[in-house]
């Protein structure tokens, strides 16, 4: 029979203790499930990694993107498959995967459901702690959407009870207050160009933001690459046009002072200051500079069937 890790957050916002035996009680019925309760991320990844060693087929990340993003860093390069159980603010993978918003009926699917491979993106750091990998799954950001992620998560109520419209109206608030007359501390480098900007943001996938359904292109077509936008400066006009293309497919990249590349292989970035950055909505620190870049095919995911 196949084995199953079922990683668990009881920390997200629709976990509940009933929940856990119901999914696990469906998944039961195709999988040898075994639990596990990680302390905190670094756990949740080396669960997902002793797993993966030890020739479990899947590994069921249960809770919202942050838990996903720890336990796919910790199956990227590996034959075993990541399995979402979206209970989460936003579950963000979980839509790009088509599962179902409802966990039971997400665990059901997973049954029959597809591994495919499925592209991430590679982040790796300097800072004065030391070098650092890490594997963004759909999105990686420096400066402002990093800072939108922190001050978010300083109001886990707010978080819960608002989910995507809290970090909306945060970005909102953060785009016409500090980050209206930031000067650019960013040097981002990337196919001969080199641009001074006030953030970065990178989509690995088409679309998909983290403000829940509503999705922000940064570019005018789907890619199977990586895709990049350097923000120069966030005055209120600009400000106003990156709201007004968010939840439409009008991209960034014919916005003045807004520099977009697609299906690039290294992208370079520097910071001085440090800057904050974070990878699928979780705040990972700050960084004096990192390179990111492409792995087409680096994780497996268990997609629906239909």
């Amino acid at each position: 029979m196949r084995r199953l890790l079922l990683v668990a957050n009881p920390s997200a916002s629709g976990f509940t203790g009933a929940l856990f035996r119901e999914v696990s009680s469906i998944l039961s019925e195709a999988y040898e499930v075994t639990a596990a309760w990680p302390d905190g991320p670094d756990d949740a990844r080396h669960s997902a990694e002793e797993a993966a060693r030890s020739g479990y087929d899947v590994v069921v990340a249960m809770g919202g993107d942050g838990v996903v993003h720890h336990v796919g860093n910790g199956l990227v390069h590996t034959d075993t498959a990541l399995g979402i159980l979206p209970v989460g603010t936003t579950n963000v993978v979980a839509r790009i995967v088509g599962l179902p918003r409802n966990p039971k009926k997400a665990a059901r699917s997973l049954a029959t459901a597809i591994p495919e491979r499925m592209p991430v993106a590679h982040i790796a750091t300097e800072s004065p702690n030391g070098a650092r990998s890490r594997y963004a799954l759909f999105s990686l950001g420096i400066g402002f959407d990093a800072d939108v992620v922190t001050i978010a998560e300083q109001r886990p109520y707010s978080k819960v009870r608002f989910g995507s419209i809290h970090y909306a109206r945060t970005a909102v608030g953060r785009l016409f207050g500090h980050y209206r007359t930031k000067p650019p501390n960013l040097r981002v480098e990337c196919r001969g160009d080199a641009v001074d900007a006030v953030t970065l943001l990178v989509q690995v996938h088409h679309l998909f933001t983290y403000f829940g359904r509503v999705p922000l292109a940064l570019s005018h077509e789907p890619t199977d690459g990586l895709i990049a936008a350097a923000v120069e400066r966030v005055a209120p006009l600009p400000a106003a046009g990156i709201l007004g293309r968010l939840g439409t497919r009008r991209d960034l990249g014919k916005m003045k002072g807004i520099t977009v590349w697609q299906d690039f292989h290294k992208l370079v970035l520097h910071a001085e200051p440090e800057a904050s950055y974070q990878a699928d909505g979780e705040l990972l620190g700050l960084t004096g500079g990192l390179e990111v870049t492409p792995v087409p095919a680096g994780l497996l995911v268990l997609t629906p069937e239909s």
